[in-house]
């Protein structure tokens, strides 16, 4: 019989960067450009079979507001890895990266992120060159870097699977 896994899998980052979209455009395959501000944590289910592997991923979409933070630290326990993204044409979506992968960290220091560049589609806007986003990428011990865009879908099944990958090769069988 298959060995079947149940991850939880964390998406982190500032308000807006394109979590709630990411997960409609990976879970239900389409680009949803009217999600409204997620309120604490929404959560989405999605089967995989990786490498023979059948995985259910429990995406938990965190409210990327501030005045919800203090709420996050209690859903995080339990998870096996994280996407922690920010916008490529906001570079303020940087600033409070410490804060982020403090969150989500706070169950298991060594928790596998995968730090995901967002909106790649806006290529005229984009102001986060890839040298700047690996330094951050360097500092909080992300195990990779990618850019994403969830209104074309380019990377977006291949940054889940990437991460998928990383958490089935850390667990115990």
């Amino acid at each position: 019989m298959t060995k079947k896994f149940i991850l939880k899998i964390l998406t982190a980052g500032e308000g807006g960067v394109g979590k709630t979209t990411l997960l409609h455009r990976y879970v239900e395959g389409k680009f949803s450009a009217d999600t409204k501000m997620t309120i604490g944590v929404e959560f989405f289910l999605k089967e995989i079979d990786l490498d023979g592997k059948q995985c259910t991923l429990q995406l938990w979409d965190f409210g990327g507001q501030e005045r919800f933070r203090f709420l996050l630290e209690s859903y995080v326990l339990g998870a096996k890895g994280a996407l922690l993204m920010f916008d490529l044409t906001r570079p303020m979506t940087l600033e409070n990266l410490q804060q982020w992968v403090t969150i989500c960290r706070k169950g298991d220091p060594n928790l596998p992120i995968l730090f995901l560049g967002t909106k790649l589609d806006l290529e005229n806007d984009i102001m986060v060159d890839d040298d700047y986003a690996f330094t951050f990428k360097e500092q909080f011990e992300l195990f990779d870097y990618m850019k994403i865009s969830s209104k074309s879908g380019q990377n977006v099944s291949e940054a889940f699977e990437l991460l998928t990958k990383k958490i089935l090769e850390r667990q115990t069988y």
